[in-house]
């Protein structure tokens, strides 16, 4: 997970998993979307596949770039316990008001 996580704290890398959340983009299309020569949206991209979270395929020269689900299952089941502690304490705050609202009246 320290990996993927790592590949997720650049802006940059978060901007490609953006676009390719969208659609799936060649190497040139990404490389035109960010302010950084193409060399380093190739880095990016391969720190990005490295961690399970981009897939390739070829296609005649060019190479498709695409989400990888998958590759997000990890992070998304460490957050889950997060959400649900968000989740219980935002219930919570709701009743309060609710409570509020009755007292008022």
């Amino acid at each position: 997970m320290d990996t993927v996580l790592q590949a997720l704290a650049d802006p940059s890398r978060r901007a490609l998993l953006e676009i390719l959340r969208d659609h799936p983009a060649s190497a040139g299309e990404l490389a035109e979307a960010l302010p950084i020569a193409r060399p380093g949206v190739s880095r990016h991209l391969r720190v990005m596949r490295d961690a399970g979270l981009v897939e390739v395929r070829r296609d005649a020269q060019r190479r498709i770039y695409s989400l990888r689900p998958e590759g997000f299952v990890e992070v998304d089941e460490w957050l889950a316990s997060y959400r649900a502690l968000w989740s219980n304490r935002l219930d919570a705050l709701h009743t309060e008001i609710a409570r509020g609202k009755r007292t008022k009246r």
